[in-house]
């Protein structure tokens, strides 16, 4: 009677391991599917927000100094399959074209013409015009780059 009470504990002791392993594989393999899933829509993590320029790559001038009266600005829009937004003076229009994380920017339309302090908004398309791809970093900053280098970043101002 002994051996069997022993038996018994022996295979109820299997069972759990094996059920216990079970559960927690499809509880591992569940989180990694909704991981998975919201990096595959990350594109829309671009729309539905106004950006606000917070650093651009390459003058030598300091950022107050390229945009004296008001950063820069930039709005997808998904339908139109266009940006617009802000210069940092004069209002802006543009195609772009999405791939997964590929971003690449048209030709600007034509900007309302008044006279810029800083030199900014010449900075502002001149680097539209160089960037490949984007990001978002982990605290929610939309960077766009140029093949690996971040040449502008932008931070969340308004929902839509």
């Amino acid at each position: 009677m002994n051996l069997q009470k022993t038996n018994y504990k022996s295979l109820k002791n299997i069972f759990m391991k094996k059920y216990t392993f079970a559960v927690l594989s499809v509880l591992t393999l569940l989180f990694a599917s909704c991981t998975a899933s919201k990096s595959a829509s990350s594109g829309d993590d671009l729309f539905g927000t106004t950006w606000e320029l917070e650093y651009i790559s390459g003058p030598r001038i300091a950022f107050e100094g390229l945009y004296p009266n008001k950063k820069p600005q930039i709005t997808f829009d998904k339908k139109e399959t266009k940006v617009y937004g802000n210069n940092g003076c004069n209002g802006y229009s543009a195609p772009y074209t999405l791939n997964g994380k590929s971003l690449t920017f048209g030709e600007p339309g034509p900007t309302t013409m008044m006279f810029c302090e800083g030199g900014g908004e010449q900075t502002f398309l001149k680097q539209m015009e160089k960037i490949t791809s984007y990001s978002i970093d982990k605290d929610g900053k939309l960077n766009l780059i140029q093949g690996d280098i971040p040449m502008m970043r932008f931070k969340k101002v308004a929902k839509q």
